[in-house]
Order: C-alpha cells, then structure tokens, then sequence
C-alpha cells in the first residue's frame, strides 16, 4: 500500500524534473498564466450567478417588489483584469438600489418624508455565493497548477 502512495505524492511534491532553474522558472510562469486565466474565468461565472441571485432576491418579499422590472434589470457584472489581479464589480446604476437595500428614514432632496424599511437582496446574495466563489476559485487555480 505505501509503495502505490508514493509516487502520487513523489508527482505531486516535485512538479516535474528541472536540469536548470530557467526550466523550472518557465514551467512556474505557465503555469501561473494558466492559473491566472482559470481563475478569471471562474471570477467571471461567479459574478454572473451573483447578479442573477440578486435579481432572484429583488423579484418581491422579502426583498423589493417588482413593478415595471426595470430595477432588476439594472444588475449587471463587470469583470476587469491588470496582470494577475482580478476584480469583479456586481452593482446597479439605478438610483433606487441604496435606499432599497439598506433602507432610508428622513427627507429627500424633493422635501419628501419618508421610514422606508430595507428590503436586502445584495447582501443576503453575497453571503450566500461569498464562500462558493473562494471555493470555485481556490478549486481551479489548484487544477492549473
């Protein structure tokens, strides 16, 4: 039984056989592009489900109610890369999207009083997909390399 583990853990612990550091060097930077390029493409997914779970979460109680659907259509991803740093932005435009989330008690700029209670649905969708994207990044960054 040891005889049959050791060379799965010998595979894995050496990478492959290097006669000079520049070949190693090489081997690490594809790697590392790969990476970098799985993790992208999982970043993209992610930011994608996210958007369509908040959608899901904005189509009536307990989040916003639909009325025209515009609002829900507003949501939208945006997923940029600069080298190996990958930022992915899930957000709205509409004007409406803070004061539904968190709520607004007080006086608009029209002079308006209102005690809007909050009707969360991008928070509740993040907590959700937060710990699945640090899986499913974690997960295909591990396979390219």
């Amino acid at each position: 039984m040891a005889g049959g583990a050791q060379p799965e853990a010998r595979r894995a612990v050496s990478g492959g056989s290097f006669q000079h550091p520049s070949q190693l060097a090489a081997a690490l930077e594809r790697s590392g592009k790969a990476a970098v390029a799985t993790a992208e493409t999982a970043m993209r997914h992610g930011a994608k489900a996210l958007v369509v779970q908040v959608q899901h979460n904005a189509s009536g109680r307990p989040g916003p109610r639909v009325i025209t659907g515009r609002y829900r259509a507003s949501w939208e991803s945006d997923v940029r890369r600069a080298g190996p740093v990958i930022v992915a932005e899930v957000g709205t435009r509409a004007p409406q999207g803070r004061r539904l989330e968190f709520g607004f008690v007080g006086v608009d700029s029209l002079g308006r009083h209102y005690a809007q209670r909050p009707f969360p649905h991008l928070g509740p969708a993040v907590a959700a997909f937060g710990p699945l994207l640090v899986r499913e990044l974690g997960r295909a960054v591990s396979e390219e390399l």
